[in-house]
């Protein structure tokens, strides 16, 4: 199969611009946020990974962007620039804890391409109080969050 450029696959959508970004938490397939839910209706492009890590928030994680760091698994989308409004108001201005996460860019490795995306990273902040997870070759928070859910 031939691949598309993401443009093409946001064309289709009516974006002109896409924005792509990586969703490594509550924003993924089927967790509490699922950006698959929201409107304008964003494109999955696939899994990625980057470079980083994750720290444990209970019902969300953060992460830093490090290079040398664990790889993170996460989701890459095409956005119509109005989903990233939304997405802002979701992880810029969290309920519990507003000033949390700022955008980030980051280029990310996603179906044996390199995409520069948007990712919402931890600020200084949200670093003062939180576990960080165990180095590991890979983190996956969503597989985390599964085997917790059923153990608890």
């Amino acid at each position: 199969m031939k691949w598309l450029r993401p443009a093409h696959f946001c064309q289709n959508l009516g974006m002109a611009d896409p924005v792509h970004i990586f969703v490594y938490g509550t924003l993924r397939t089927g967790e509490a946020n699922d950006i698959n839910r929201l409107e304008p209706q964003p494109r999955f492009l696939g899994f990625g990974v980057v470079e980083g890590e994750l720290f444990d928030f209970g019902r969300h994680p953060g992460i830093v962007l490090r290079e040398g760091a664990s790889y993170v698994l996460g989701e890459v989308y095409a956005c119509a620039p109005e989903l990233i409004r939304t997405l802002d108001d979701i992880e810029l201005k969290y309920p519990e804890r507003p000033g949390l996460y700022r955008q980030a860019r980051s280029n990310i490795s996603c179906a044996g391409r390199t995409l520069s995306c948007l990712v919402y990273e931890l600020t200084d902040q949200g670093l003062s109080s939180r576990g960080r997870f165990p180095p590991s070759e890979l983190v996956d928070w969503v597989s985390w969050r599964l085997r917790v859910a059923e153990s608890g």
